[in-house]
């Protein structure tokens, strides 16, 4: 099974995601608290300055050692990760390929078949890479969900690829 997916069609870009890598990323969303409302959207850059300044404000206070409460905080992250089940917002990677004006539909390719979402709809998908701190082996490298859940129990799974079209009324 291959481990990456494509984005291509009708984009300046063509990119490849490789959900392996996501569990790194700041931008990963907890699926179980995002689906039971218990997330708050944030600014990325207002959430960046304030980490900086406070880890800017305990070295000032308290030298370049880490007091025992950021170990801990350390530890709680790792068994986050652990066990965690985590997805990705699509908008960025798209935002990325940057789609070509008059772009206006996004086919997820699976190895069953195809699904096509208006572009805008396309954005507010999520990208689960992670089910209980286990990457998707038998059936990803990720599933699409739609971002109010009601697909969570039966997601688009073996995806494939993500293309981007054209398409014209007829």
């Amino acid at each position: 099974m291959e481990m990456i997916i494509p984005v291509k069609g009708a984009v300046a870009f063509q990119i490849t995601l490789d959900p392996g890598t996501w569990i790194f990323d700041d931008r990963k969303i907890e699926l179980t608290d995002f689906f039971s409302g218990n997330t708050e959207e944030t600014d990325e850059l207002e959430e960046y300055k304030r980490a900086t300044g406070a880890h800017w404000s305990r070295e000032i206070m308290e030298g370049a050692v880490f007091p025992p409460t950021l170990k801990t905080e350390r530890k709680f992250k790792k068994s986050e990760l652990l066990t965690g089940t985590f997805g990705m917002r699509l908008e960025p990677f798209l935002n990325n390929a940057q789609p070509l004006e008059g772009a206006n539909q996004v086919v997820i390719e699976t190895k069953d078949g195809e699904t096509a979402f208006d572009i805008e709809t396309a954005k507010s998908l999520l990208l689960k890479f992670s089910h209980e701190g286990k990457p998707l082996q038998e059936d990803g490298p990720a599933h699409v969900l739609l971002p109010d859940g009601s697909n969570s129990d039966h997601p688009i799974t073996d995806v494939r690829a993500i293309r981007v079209e054209k398409v014209t009324a007829v």
